[in-house]
């Protein structure tokens, strides 16, 4: 029942031949076993047996984890970890259930240590009080881990910014590295009566304004953050709910990926095709081989550019982006 080679191989991907082997093998999977993905599939009249390359493999529309079940029709939800988004009521936040949470951590541990080294060389400060507050959050899930594997006693999470300042202040400057990571309103709040200067201090920015305060462009936030924290670079997380890989960017705004993890750009106005071209900016498609037990082939609400395999968020569409989305609707 459970692809246990395909899933070893998914981890030890080194180049693009084997990607592409294993996001076929994954796609005829999930076709065969994910209700709602091959439904979408057929009314695109796509054939299985037509698809030879992860470029032609159809993007489940983002928004059907808010409405349906994506997962293996065989898989009991109630033994899933369920993770959900951020958002205002239970009902309009999107619901992935994770039948095995040790590929996440798989997912997440391996990447963390590919960028930034072991977690036990760091000491880990999480500013993320909205995505406390609402619960069932695979960022939690991800930092509760990172900090349990810090071993450090001032690693943790701080919900007052007043404690968050006293506990940098006190860190020494010779010490471990520090980790930082907030979402970005929560972050600006620290600043608002506080400077920094600690060397070793990474600032790790993520989730956005979240209501609270009036948005920015990445550019004008980092600008902000880089003078306040006196640090040369704001680094970044792109990770989302219906994902079980992150991309982190270390300064620049362009993320880099795991080697399973892709990203395909459609066009604006035709949320079907492929641009053909990495100048161009369009919709954000993601191909995230650690989604095993649901769908690996998400059209996100992102607008961005994929450059040399590297992915730059430029915005958001509105709710009108992906027409797709109608085919399924009941």
């Amino acid at each position: 029942m459970y692809p246990e080679a395909l899933i070893s191989d998914i981890f030890k991907i080194k180049n693009d031949h084997e990607f592409n082997e294993c996001a076929l093998e994954l796609f005829r999977l999930q076709y065969e076993k994910v209700n709602v993905y091959r439904e979408y599939c057929n009314l695109l009249k796509i054939e299985p047996s037509d698809i030879k390359t992860y470029s032609q493999i159809p993007f489940l529309p983002i928004q059907f984890f808010k409405s349906k079940k994506v997962i293996w029709d065989e898989l009991d939800i109630k033994q899933s970890k369920l993770f959900l988004s951020s958002g205002t009521t239970a009902t309009g936040r999107s619901h992935h259930y994770v039948h095995n949470v040790q590929i996440y951590e798989k997912s997440f541990l391996t990447t963390f240590e590919r960028f930034y080294g072991k977690p036990e060389d760091w000491t880990i400060i999480a500013l993320l009080p909205s995505y406390q507050e609402q619960g069932n959050s695979s960022l939690i899930y991800m930092v509760d881990r990172l900090i349990q594997l810090s071993k450090d006693e001032k690693s943790g999470y701080y919900q007052n910014v007043e404690l968050v300042e006293k506990t940098l202040r006190q860190l020494p400057n010779g010490g471990k590295k520090v980790l930082l990571i907030g979402v970005s309103y929560a972050l600006l709040d620290l600043l608002g009566s506080h400077k920094f200067n600690l060397p070793n201090l990474v600032v790790m920015e993520t989730g956005g304004m979240k209501g609270r305060r009036k948005e920015l462009t990445k550019t004008e936030l980092h600008e902000i953050l880089k003078s306040g924290f006196k640090v040369s670079g704001i680094h970044s997380e792109y990770g989302m709910t219906e994902l079980l890989s992150q991309g982190y960017s270390k300064g620049d705004e362009w993320f880099e990926l795991p080697k399973w993890m892709k990203i395909a750009i459609r066009a604006a106005n035709d949320p079907l095709s492929l641009v053909e071209s990495e100048e161009k900016t369009g919709g954000v498609n993601v191909i995230d081989l650690a989604n095993v037990y649901s769908c690996a082939f998400i059209a996100t609400q992102d607008l961005g550019r994929y450059e040399n395999g590297k992915l730059k968020i430029m915005g958001r569409f509105d709710h009108s982006d992906t027409r797709g989305c109608n085919l399924l609707v009941q």
